[in-house]
């Protein structure tokens, strides 16, 4: 019996590397997109071409009919699911003092009730008899959860509250689903930040290297199959978490290369 997985945000980036990951290990793939259905069908028709099971869905995670008609188009389709990879996130740039509620909304909306509301459906969905372990949650989150700053302020309350969660629904939605989170360090340019100062940025951590995403997608399939692991955060992130800053890293490397000779 094949085991379904949908990944939230899957057609790029993290998200399509966790697709080919649960693929490659012999998992049913449901690779949400919002906007990117090109991509979105690519990648299902690449993994199709080895032989791997893949389907395309499309849902804005941001409003909660659209999320409630596509976990019942899974059900209906392929049976409840065996595990939910909450990937999909909104990051834009805001501060404490300058906080736009318009902006602090939508990114509460996708980066955190999006993945409580996608997880209470799947768990209402549970067939009787579900064995214990056998089927999990994982939300992506963030290294920053681990060593604040407070840049990007609304996205970061975002993942911390999404970051306490894991315990608490791990804690409730036991023994018929297990619940874990994993916090990647920096792994790709992000918003504006140049090439330069990615390869900067991405020395500060203990080993002096980006992050590599392939890794990250592989954690996430080691607690998808791992039926003892439950209500933990694993960060998957060269260690960038214990090296803290005042900022952002893309700031502070900012800062620097502005005041090298």
């Amino acid at each position: 019996m094949a085991k379904y997985v949908l990944v939230t945000g899957g057609a790029h980036r993290l998200g399509a590397l966790i697709c080919r990951q649960f693929a490659q290990a012999g998992w049913a793939v449901w690779c949400h997109y919002q906007q990117s259905a090109e991509a979105a069908q690519a990648l299902c028709a690449e993994l199709g071409q080895h032989g791997w099971q893949a389907r395309s869905i499309q849902a804005d995670l941001s409003d909660e009919t659209q999320r409630r008609g596509m976990l019942e188009q899974i059900v209906q389709q392929t049976g409840s699911l065996h595990c939910l990879v909450n990937n999909a996130s909104s990051f834009d740039p805001d501060s404490a003092n300058h906080l736009s509620l318009h902006s602090a909304r939508a990114q509460l909306e996708v980066n955190l009730l999006a993945p409580l509301s996608l997880s209470s459906l799947m768990a209402q969905s549970l067939p009787v008899g579900t064995v214990p372990g056998a089927r999990s949650i994982i939300h992506v989150l963030d290294q920053k959860v681990f060593n604040l700053n407070p840049d990007y302020f609304s996205y970061t309350v975002s993942k911390l509250a999404l970051e306490r969660s894991v315990a608490l629904q791990a804690q409730a939605l036991s023994p018929g689903l297990r619940v874990c989170g994993v916090a990647p360090g920096l792994m790709y340019l992000s918003g504006p930040q140049s090439q330069a100062n990615f390869d900067t940025a991405c020395q500060l951590n203990l080993m002096r290297q980006a992050t590599d995403p392939r890794q990250v997608a592989a954690s996430c399939l080691f607690l998808a199959e791992n039926p003892c692991i439950t209500g933990v955060t694993l960060a998957v992130d060269n260690g960038q978490h214990l090296l803290p800053l005042p900022r952002d890293v893309m700031f502070v490397v900012a800062d620097l290369l502005k005041a090298a000779p």
